[in-house]
């Protein structure tokens, strides 16, 4: 696939075809129309599932500047992309990260611009984030026992969370979505507690089930994974499931409860393969576009953002991505993205022995 200005390859001969640019189409016949975007690998958590103890992060001259990172969500919306998610590690550590959703919340074309976050930044933080254009926030919670969310965290305070939920709640978003990992020994018996701290509050809550994404240290991953079919069980206990024909950007699917506002949505990469859907593609924050979570498949965005002098600054920021506003995204770069899409894999391979794991940890990979 080629993209040339306006006009895309798809042929075999080479020949321009009329086919709309803003169609990023993978190999498989799969349209990419949500990116989910790190803005940061550093977390004020170490989450067992996610990172190990003692971290090491990336040098400031490896990570994209805000710059950079809006260059890109304006090169994704420009050609189709209506949704952007932007991750971490905890996307609200990262300096002047405001000032980068207010830029991205102005592109147009954009129908919605979400976050990802362990919640402990928004007591202070989820009012900007409502005005800047954040239409749906996702807030990872894997405990509601303060010592155990320590012992999952690591270094978290159930009670920044909680005050951080509530602030969100009163921030008027469209959609608040808990997101947890049910573990073994960890957390599976608190299937119940969890839900009914949703349904309480009128919020969604999705399970999802841990994924195979490096060694995070303290557990093998094979003995503490859950299946969400498990965990469909234990809320069937209390809990009415209606199928819903609701869907979001994400994989997640949906029941509803009768009489209630929340829904329960289940990720089921292990237990439901759904990679046949997958209309999804993450960029690092060192700007390494991957093309799936369970793969190492990608395309070295930054190599095409720092072409002239190999490394961009990161002094002034916020002067830097008014700039990036008023000027044309790159074509090269545009060219880059589109060229990406063949390498896109049909489906990931976890925990399959004859295939190696990716051996990136979470906070590296994007959300």
């Amino acid at each position: 696939m080629t993209y040339t200005g306006n006009l895309i390859d798809t042929s075999d001969t080479g020949a321009i075809t009329a086919k709309p640019a803003s169609l990023l189409i993978d190999r498989f016949g799969r349209q990419v129309d949500y990116v989910r975007l790190s803005v940061t690998d550093r977390c004020d958590f170490r989450c067992v599932y996610c990172m190990t103890e003692e971290m090491q992060f990336l040098p400031r001259k490896d990570v994209l500047t805000l710059e950079e990172i809006y260059q890109v969500g304006r090169a994704f919306t420009e050609l189709g992309v209506r949704r952007l998610r932007l991750t971490g590690g905890e996307p609200l550590v990262r300096n002047n990260v405001i000032a980068l959703v207010n830029a991205l919340g102005r592109l147009p074309g954009l129908d919605e611009l979400l976050i990802t976050t362990n919640g402990a930044q928004l007591d202070r933080m989820a009012a900007p984030l409502r005005e800047a254009g954040v239409n749906r926030i996702n807030i990872s919670i894997d405990s509601l026992d303060a010592e155990r969310f320590r012992r999952i965290t690591r270094t978290g305070r159930l009670e920044k969370v909680l005050a951080g939920i509530e602030a969100a709640r009163s921030c008027n978003f469209d959609r608040i979505r808990l997101n947890t990992v049910i573990m073994k020994g960890y957390n599976d018996d608190e299937v119940l507690p969890l839900t009914h701290f949703a349904v309480e509050r009128g919020i969604d809550i999705a399970f999802i089930e841990e994924m195979p994404l490096g060694q995070a240290s303290e557990h093998q991953r094979e003995d503490t994974v859950c299946s969400n079919d498990w965990v469909r069980e234990q809320i069937e206990k209390q809990y009415t499931l209606v199928g819903s024909d609701e869907t979001t950007a994400g994989p997640s699917r949906y029941y509803s409860i009768p009489g209630e506002r929340s829904r329960i949505g289940f990720i089921s990469p292990m237990s439901h393969n759904f990679c046949a859907d997958c209309n999804r593609v993450r960029m690092t924050v060192e700007g390494r576009l991957l093309l799936c979570l369970g793969n190492e498949h990608s395309s070295d965005l930054r190599r095409i953002l720092r072409a002239d002098d190999g490394q961009n600054s990161h002094q002034d920021e916020i002067k830097s991505l008014e700039r990036a506003a008023e000027i044309p995204v790159p074509e090269n770069l545009k060219q880059a993205i589109v060229a990406a899409m063949d390498l896109k894999p049909e489906r990931h391979h976890f925990y399959e022995q004859d295939y190696a794991q990716p051996v990136r940890l979470m906070n590296m990979t994007g959300g």
